[in-house]
């Protein structure tokens, strides 16, 4: 495994980040396909002996039971300051502004019930879920800076926004001297490049760490057409992200797989290795051990040029789809 510093940070760590989306209770929250305890805990200690020290969760993943799961089994398998865990806060709805709830009141709320579930004192990298269309970003980079000097947080990052948004957080953040987003986390993979027409550039010339979600398009990148999964299966919410373009992204993932067949590997390790020369740090699901392997196996693939060029030229522009599309 390779490790590199996340961005700006002193954080060293694995150049891939499990996703822990699919850990939890499978009768809470809105997927169906995740995995309980005991099959977790093996994944994790698994991607801890093929030296992954990265995890990524969040509150709103199966009701808190990722969290619980993840911070479980880290406590039985590793020291806390080998691993680097980063966790998701949401906004503030509608309904608690109403009750007169603050700010600080909300992710302070939020932070306790992350570090009772993950069972630590500290957050390495606290990342607001989506940006906050109910609360000027002004008073969440205020708490979140207090949270870090009083060393509940390490650092701080931002999903599912627009450059635009993050441009601003940091700017603000410069002028008071707070601490600026060190991280984004967005939906970028070889079907779904939209991030590479602003989010990339502004990334790249400020050292801020692009850790994207959906590295296989939930599986899309990792089968043929005709195969099936489990997830593929009862993922609505990845079906309403794709299936709309799935004749034009089809022609991608048949060069997916002829390159597979050329180097004889899966698909998988072909579509995660070429985003790997786009980011640092993607973040990669698992419900199996294989897909550990293979996301281990894609640090160390190295592609010509031709054959990067091979994967990205029939790509042509996609709608925003998800969280992003709602904004």
């Amino acid at each position: 495994m390779k490790y590199r510093t996340l961005g700006n940070t002193d954080l060293k760590v694995s150049a891939i980040c499990l996703g822990c989306m699919g850990f939890g209770d499978p009768s809470k929250g809105m997927h169906t396909w995740t995995l309980p305890y005991e099959q977790s805990k093996e994944i994790i200690k698994y991607a801890l002996d093929q030296g992954i020290n990265f995890f990524d969760t969040a509150m709103a993943y199966q009701s808190g039971t990722s969290e619980e799961y993840v911070g479980k089994a880290l406590k039985e398998y590793a020291k806390r300051e080998d691993v680097v865990i980063a966790t998701k806060f949401i906004g503030r709805t509608k309904a608690q502004i109403e009750a007169g709830i603050t700010t600080k009141q909300h992710i302070e709320n939020c932070l306790q019930g992350s570090l009772q579930r993950l069972q630590t004192d500290y957050i390495d990298l606290y990342i607001l879920h989506a940006w906050d269309e109910n609360t000027p970003i002004e008073e969440t980079l205020f708490v979140l800076n207090e949270l870090i000097t009083q060393g509940k947080i390490r650092y701080i990052g931002i999903s599912n926004c627009f450059t635009w948004q993050l441009a601003k957080a940091n700017e603000i953040a410069k002028a008071n001297g707070w601490q600026p987003f060190m991280s984004v986390q967005g939906h970028y993979n070889l079907i779904f490049r939209e991030e590479e027409r602003e989010m990339k550039p502004y990334c790249d010339l400020h050292n801020i760490a692009m850790t994207p979600y959906s590295a296989l398009a939930s599986g899309r990148l990792a089968k043929l057409p005709n195969e099936v999964s489990k997830r593929l299966t009862a993922d609505v919410y990845a079906k309403s992200k794709y299936d709309a373009t799935q004749t034009q992204d089809l022609r991608i993932i048949q060069r997916v797989q002829q390159l597979a067949q050329q180097h004889q590997v899966s698909m998988s390790e072909i579509s995660l290795a070429w985003l790997l020369t786009k980011v640092t740090f993607p973040i990669v699901g698992a419900t199996k051990k294989q897909h550990i392997d293979t996301a281990v196996s894609a640090v160390k693939h190295i592609f010509s040029h031709d054959e990067i060029k091979f994967l990205e030229e029939l790509y042509t522009p996609h709608p925003l789809v998800g969280m992003m599309a709602r904004k």
